[in-house]
């Protein structure tokens, strides 16, 4: 469900894909955090066969009747503490969220699928 911010000037529509590529550009610039897993969806899936990088993978944007949350997938890199990772991913996305588009989730939930030693892809 799109988010729309209404004020005096009109209606700005913001579709849950562009919600996920900014949330995803911005979680790929933490410390600690090697990759985001990618969700269940087959969209994911399609990308990676296609070859094509898709910003939003790893994160799923869930609407709420006044609001949203984000759920993210991560792969954290190996001797990085799991908790630190996790709390400054929130404060970057929490940050950019609100800084690019104007929005501030609900909730930013994440999820740490594997860790990744240093030059393992």
């Amino acid at each position: 469900m799109p988010m729309t911010i209404a004020n005096e000037m009109g209606r700005i529509v913001i579709a849950d894909d562009v919600i996920a590529t900014t949330a995803g550009l911005a979680a790929l610039d933490c410390y600690g955090l090697a990759d985001m897993a990618p969700r269940k969806g087959v969209r994911d899936s399609l990308s990676g066969m296609l070859g094509r990088e898709n910003p939003g993978r790893g994160v799923e944007v869930r609407a709420l009747p006044e609001g949203f949350t984000l759920d993210l997938s991560i792969i954290v890199s190996y001797g990085t503490r799991i908790p630190q990772v996790a709390e400054n991913l929130r404060e970057k996305v929490n940050y950019t969220l609100q800084e690019f588009l104007g929005v501030i989730p609900d909730k930013i939930n994440i999820s740490v699928q594997g860790v990744r030693i240093a030059g393992e892809r």
